[in-house]
């Protein structure tokens, strides 16, 4: 019976590929169309379908991207979509960071020791016990509050030896990691994020309200009491972090049984995104850890990112990675390391997170894939006219369909650049009310940050994964119930305001 309902599974996935397929054979030849109809889910749907379904994550990518040359008649992937994707400036981007930084720091602090060392001390004077480590790990969050690829690494690679040692699941860890990035980068505006934003309101069907980028920021900060998914985010992971979150989902709730009964960190056939080799030290015996290991790579990384942002308002992301690398090496050989060990750590680190590069690939792909046959644009077209009959449903609305799209594409920044410049213009066509703007000005905030956040194919989310160790659907699926709860609260105050804001 279970190999009956294993392969029953395949059926709707392989129904979606052959409508594909049709479709694409029944294309004509102009490609300028906005958007492929119904058509242009399908390769987000596919990829959803067999992430849940499978968990194979690298599978249901590629997938996804072969669905995406059928539905288009692209059937050449390679040059329609693989190489224009990978090729492109944001993979090299990734493979840098991701892949060479990002995998060098870890194998570096592998072979020098620096993290745990690090974690030890920090242990004996704040963390004695699960909870305190994990609301140490929350803090670290908010800490680095920039949002995405930064916030993310920094506080997982921060705070990992410390939650291991305290056994925190991995479940857990990857939940706080996620949740503490770009919800707190909405509502601790000293990021990148309100300029991003403002700058994608200030358009000429707006000059009457929004004139420039600074009125835009304006309105992001007004916002921020209204972003109530980010908020109910940062609240319910410290519930967690506290150990007083009263619901939190039954695959959650076996993750933190499994571990207080003195299991493994992971679920006993998880497929971590990180190598078990780097998640222990390597030290060599002739080498001594200390605290300088770890606060030499993580205070350049910090210094080279934070400082020049707040004085020029430039953040150098991958300047930061690369001379954190070096600034751990050079540490590491001026307190006697051999070279040899260096590179023998620089070169497991990136053996280590090969996957997560491999899955970081082909969700950049797909993303590629969704722009070129116009999901989001599909997903607003069909959406409008319904909000337009009763404009009090707008912010709930906008909510969810921005839910919808970045859980479909991987991507709040890219959710934001398709929906504002749509959405407002309908907004203040409706209601010149600064509390009606502001509530869906809000609601977008927080619905493309939800599905940043939740989506399997999000950088953010593989990157959680990979920093704590966890499996990427296992990640997926015990923060899913948690955020959606979020979520619902969010579209009921969102419903309830702006009923009240047209009718009282």
């Amino acid at each position: 019976m279970q190999n009956m309902i294993k392969s029953s599974m395949w059926i709707f996935p392989a129904a979606l590929l052959l409508l594909s397929l049709y479709h694409g054979l029944m294309l004509s030849a102009d490609h300028g169309l906005e958007h492929f109809g119904f058509y242009s889910l399908l390769p987000a749907m596919i990829t959803l379908l067999i992430c849940f379904t499978t968990k194979n994550v690298i599978l249901a990518l590629f997938a996804g991207v072969v669905s995406g040359g059928l539905v288009s008649a692209d059937y050449n992937i390679l040059n329609a979509y693989l190489f224009p994707a990978i090729g492109s400036e944001k993979f090299a981007k990734i493979l840098l960071v991701y892949l060479w930084a990002l995998g060098s720091l870890i194998g570096i602090w592998n072979k020098n020791g620096g993290a745990l060392y690090f974690a030890n001390r920090v242990g004996e004077k704040l963390v004695h016990n699960r909870r305190t480590a994990k609301l140490f790990a929350w803090i670290m969050g908010v800490v680095f509050h920039q949002g995405g690829t930064i916030s993310t690494v920094l506080t997982g690679t921060t705070v990992k030896p410390i939650t291991d040692r305290e056994r925190v699941s991995h479940e857990e860890l990857s939940y706080i990691i996620d949740s503490t990035a770009s919800p707190i980068a909405t509502l601790i505006p000293f990021n990148a994020w309100p300029a991003y934003i403002g700058g994608l309101v200030a358009i000429p069907a707006l000059t009457r309200y929004i004139p420039d980028e600074a009125t835009g920021i304006s309105y992001f900060l007004k916002a921020i009491p209204f972003n109530f998914y980010a908020m109910f985010a940062i609240l319910f992971t410290l519930l967690l972090a506290l150990d007083k979150m009263p619901w939190m989902g039954r695959k959650m709730r076996d993750a933190i049984n499994r571990v207080q009964a003195a299991g493994p960190l992971d679920r006993p056939d998880a497929k971590p995104m990180i190598s078990r080799e780097i998640e222990t030290t390597n030290v060599p015996d002739y080498y001594r850890p200390a605290m300088i290991d770890f606060l030499v790579p993580i205070g350049t990384l910090v210094g080279v990112a934070m400082i020049p942002w707040l004085l020029t308002g430039q953040l150098l992301i991958f300047e930061a990675f690369g001379l954190a690398v070096l600034a751990g090496v050079v540490s590491s050989r001026l307190r006697g390391m051999k070279l040899d060990d260096i590179f023998d750590g620089l070169i497991n680190g990136i053996k280590g997170v090969t996957i997560g590069a491999i899955v970081l690939a082909l969700a950049v792909t797909l993303g590629y894939v969704s722009g070129k046959l116009g999901t989001s644009q599909f997903i607003i077209e069909v959406s409008k006219d319904a909000i337009a009959v009763a404009p009090y449903i707008l912010p709930p609305s906008l909510l969810f369909i921005c839910m919808f799209i970045a859980f479909s594409i991987g991507s709040s920044w890219g959710t934001y650049a398709v929906v504002y410049p749509i959405a407002l213009p309908l907004a203040f066509a409706i209601s010149t009310d600064p509390l009606y703007i502001t509530l869906n000005f809000a609601a977008i905030m927080g619905g493309a940050v939800f599905g940043d956040q939740c989506s399997p194919i999000s950088d953010t989310t593989i990157l959680s994964a990979m920093v704590s160790g966890a499996d990427l659907m296992d990640h997926v699926n015990t923060q899913l119930p948690l955020a959606l709860l979020a979520a619902g609260i969010s579209f009921v105050l969102y419903l309830l305001i702006a009923f009240i804001t047209f009718t009282v």
